[in-house]
């Protein structure tokens, strides 16, 4: 991947919420097949956390928060993170200001394609947040140890990146790759442009192989390769392209970090067998499928999972 070096880039909705304890402790958040923090690999609920499943589920208009969630948010940080992130020369150099590329690019990709392609109103996510350890959100406390994540009540991207060394290709055995994260950011974009749109509102059933739950979850893939397939065509502010090149290899490491996060694959990687009534985000097949399915057709009626007869 490599972005345009002559691109500016707009900080404006990226910030770093800095270290706050290392979170983890207690039973965690149960990933597919029933392991818990501290057990087997750990509380890996990757993209969208278990929480939002199944007590966050708003509609089109916003999220309401169920009694008793934390409404705060971890403000300061380090100010001074993403300070040098300007241009596309500094995110060819500089994995922090990638990071405020590809925010930037999947904001223009779904500003110029939600409304032509669904006829909802386009607004960007309110912030993405990088932190460590442990961050109050609008969907509660959270910790490393749920993996990147959307909460739709705050309409807020959080992400700890010591997530894909420590957790994607440590516990999970995913690859690395320059292009592994920009996939995972996509995906939760993806759970923004489904708040948007009112199809988190849909999720009734939350787990199984044909579950509303799953569903959702390969949507966001399906958006997600939707960017990553028009990529190169999203600017900055000015015009000027923002990303020059994504390579076959960049797609590779994106389907296998699909791959990676298959319900099927945590639950045998945890020690378990493969029960597919406890899946909430899908096979490894379809993660991939799906992915692909919007790289390829490029199109939000393509990626319409919940209308789908066969996931």
């Amino acid at each position: 991947m490599r972005f345009n070096p002559r691109a500016r880039l707009d900080r404006g909705r990226v910030s770093d919420a800095g270290g706050r304890g290392r979170g983890g402790g207690g039973a965690g958040i149960p990933i597919p097949g029933g392991a818990k923090a501290g057990g087997g690999i750990g509380a890996v609920v990757v993209v969208i956390l278990f929480i939002v499943l199944t007590q966050v589920l708003g509609d089109g208009g916003g999220s309401t928060l169920p009694d008793g969630l934390d409404t705060t948010r971890i403000d300061g940080g380090d100010s001074t993170r993403y300070a040098d992130c300007e241009t596309g020369e500094d995110a060819n150099r500089d994995e922090d200001c990638a990071r405020v590329a590809v925010e930037n690019s999947l904001f223009d990709f779904w500003s110029d394609n939600l409304e032509s392609q669904s006829g909802t109103t386009f607004a960007p996510q309110e912030r993405l947040t990088t932190f460590s350890g442990a961050i109050a959100t609008g969907c509660g406390q959270a910790t490393s140890q749920v993996g990147p994540f959307y909460c739709p009540a705050d309409r807020g991207i959080y992400l700890d990146t010591t997530f894909f060394e420590d957790v994607l290709q440590g516990q999970l055995g995913g690859p690395a790759g320059e292009f592994v994260e920009p996939y995972v950011l996509a995906h939760e974009y993806g759970h923004h442009i489904q708040n948007l749109t009112g199809a988190m509102g849909r999720v009734r059933t939350q787990q199984g192989p044909e579950s509303d739950a799953v569903r959702l979850e390969l949507q966001a893939d399906c958006y997600a390769g939707m960017w990553a397939g028009a990529a190169t065509s999203t600017d900055d502010r000015s015009g000027q392209a923002l990303i020059e090149e994504i390579t076959e290899e960049d797609m590779a490491e994106a389907v296998a970090a699909a791959k990676s996060v298959g319900d099927d694959r945590i639950q045998q990687r945890s020690g378990g067998r493969v029960d597919p009534e406890g899946w909430t985000h899908g096979s490894a097949e379809q993660r991939q499928r799906w992915f692909l399915t919007g790289y390829r057709e490029g199109s939000m009626e393509a990626c319409d999972t919940f209308s789908a007869a066969q996931l």
